[in-house]
């Protein structure tokens, strides 16, 4: 009987003292430099002795991440970390599910604070701004237009500083036969170009009134019309192939010289990169038309309440690593962001990258530097879900801009 409890203990203990950091990790990083990207933290996770346990949805804007997310939640069954940004992080810091104490405990230590602007810092806070729940990755740029380079050359074409230079551009190409426009019609897709179009339209001004503030009278003036008006011409530059693409796919047919342009956030520079195409070589980019506007993501992952003491420990390795100032380099290199913490060089990054850091810098100091309502970073979800159904809706049918823009008001109001 002795030998036996002593055969028990032999075999329990080695799995119970050594149990290494554990992390399951949700995330939509599917596609090829997302992947790439991503595979850096799962390297430095690895080389720190920890154990990654992988959960990919697909779908580049997150929605279906989204829904398993609050499966799992629902079920008890909460990941140790989760891909998820803006005012969502508050949402589930609301519904006591996240573990703060876990990240803050990090940040601390590690001096965030010091780290991180106070307007990337208050995205990552729980418990009225207090603690760190969440660790960014990266600051994406969403108001960017990409184009083949040969395919503009070749026409005698530049990039548009206008939204009437695109349009005249975009009726030149088209009268040509080549595709003005690459583009998924998605609903989070249809979202992302309408707010850039909001942005360049309406100005700085106009787009925090309208999806920060959620002004009625602008929901619903003349100016709402008119970029409604925009995105209408946008669809008559799109494709019969449009609808349901996915956005690396379209950033592809632009790659191919299928189409001249697509209106998508930086990651598209992660494709871009993953094939090994050089920008001013292969690739254009250039910010979509505004007066010093900047619309921004933040990746970032918050961490939900998980037992034991692995979990706990891979959750804090995790956030430390995420934090890395090497590793916000190289990440940001493969992702095609920028990097969130403010002391990382920018000396190793193409001219995009560089480019997109210094406009944010001057975007801040002229007042346009606006969170993203199409990618989670401005409202709750139940906003953005108001806002992006109608904008959708318009996009996909025949609807007038001043039906768009009286819809709009009306959902958003509904919504609150």
């Amino acid at each position: 009987m002795k030998k036996i409890i002593i055969g028990f203990y032999i075999f329990l203990m080695p799995s119970f003292v050594n149990a290494a950091p554990t992390a399951e990790v949700l995330h939509w990083w599917t596609s090829g430099g997302e992947a790439k990207a991503l595979q850096v933290l799962k390297d430095d996770f690895a080389k720190a002795g920890g154990v990654w346990k992988d959960m990919p949805v697909a779908g580049g804007g997150g929605d279906a991440a989204m829904q398993t997310l609050k499966a799992r939640i629902v079920a008890n069954d909460a990941p140790a970390a989760a891909q998820i940004k803006g005012p969502t992080i508050q949402e589930y810091d609301d519904e006591g599910v996240v573990a703060p104490y876990n990240v803050d405990a990090v940040a601390k230590k590690e001096g965030w604070d010091k780290l991180l602007s106070k307007q990337v810092a208050s995205h990552m806070k729980c418990a009225n701004g207090k603690s760190y729940c969440a660790a960014p990755v990266n600051i994406h740029r969403i108001d960017w237009f990409w184009a083949n380079k040969k395919v503009l050359d070749s026409n005698g074409i530049k990039m548009p500083k206008s939204w009437a230079e695109f349009n005249n551009a975009a009726d030149k190409l088209q009268a040509k036969g080549i595709i003005p426009l690459a583009h998924g019609s998605q609903p989070w897709q249809d979202a992302t170009v309408f707010e850039a179009v909001a942005l360049g339209v309406g100005g700085n001004s106009f787009y925090k009134k309208a999806f920060v503030d959620l002004d009625p009278g602008t929901l619903n003036g003349s100016t709402m019309v008119k970029v409604f008006d925009q995105m209408r011409k946008l669809k008559g530059y799109t494709d019969a192939g449009s609808p349901g693409r996915d956005w690396n796919v379209a950033t592809g047919m632009v790659m191919e010289g299928k189409a001249a342009f697509q209106i998508m956030g930086d990651w598209a520079k992660g494709e871009f990169a993953a094939a090994g195409k050089k920008p001013n070589v292969d690739y254009m980019c250039s910010p979509t038309p505004s007066k010093n506007g900047y619309l921004y993501n933040v990746d970032s992952f918050i961490f939900y309440k998980n037992a034991g003491n692995d979990k706990v420990e891979g959750q804090k390795l995790l956030a430390s690593l995420m934090m890395g100032k090497n590793f916000q380099r190289v990440f940001n290199e493969y992702k095609g962001s920028i990097p969130a913490r403010l002391d990382v060089s920018m000396d190793t990054f193409d001219l995009c990258a560089k480019k997109s850091n210094a406009d944010l810098k001057n975007a801040g100091k002229k007042g346009g530097l606006l969170p993203s309502f199409a990618h989670g970073m401005a409202l709750r979800g139940a906003q953005k879900g108001a806002i992006q159904d109608v904008v959708t809706k318009h996009f996909n049918s025949d609807m007038s801009s001043k039906d768009a823009a009286k819809q709009l008001a009306s959902a958003v109001k509904a919504s609150l």
